[in-house]
């Protein structure tokens, strides 16, 4: 799918929360209990997300002037990649991926690592990620995930 993929801006922020929201709802709701899917929901609200423009490199993918999906780069670390449920499949969280992949390449990073969700946990296998170890956060389970870059 034909899509925009940019440096995410403050005036981003409700629409990046909208999309996480989304997705947490609907497709990690699989994976997880409600009360984790909530606990989580509340750290992508508007205001922490201001917070993290500030923390990471904050992406998004849009679609007709719409953000249909997020991803952030911290330092050696990929974070919150989410695509809007309707969008997922599409091939965006692909090319958000591919994007930070050459943007830690070119920041000299050796080694990428993701904490996944259960849910992306294949996503990010056809990636080139390998598992690395099961992280727990009270009763939510975190997969470490990483993958070695071939610097130039």
């Amino acid at each position: 799918m034909d899509c925009l993929i940019r440096t995410a801006t403050r005036e981003d922020a409700k629409a990046i929360s909208e999309v996480i929201v989304s997705a947490l709802r609907q497709s990690n709701a699989r994976d997880y209990s409600p009360q984790i899917i909530a606990q989580v929901e509340h750290s992508f609200a508007p205001q922490a997300i201001l917070e993290l423009l500030m923390l990471r490199q904050v992406f998004v993918a849009t679609v007709h002037d719409q953000v249909v999906a997020t991803a952030s780069l911290d330092r050696d670390v990929v974070r919150s990649v989410f695509v809007d449920p309707p969008h997922q499949g599409t091939g965006i969280g692909r090319q958000l991926m591919t994007m930070l992949l050459a943007l830690a390449v070119s920041n000299g990073i050796a080694r990428l690592r993701v904490p996944s969700s259960i849910t992306a946990e294949g996503f990010y296998a056809s990636l080139g990620f390998n598992k690395v170890r099961d992280e727990f956060h009270g009763a939510e389970r975190t997969i470490i995930m990483e993958r070695m870059l071939e610097l130039a």
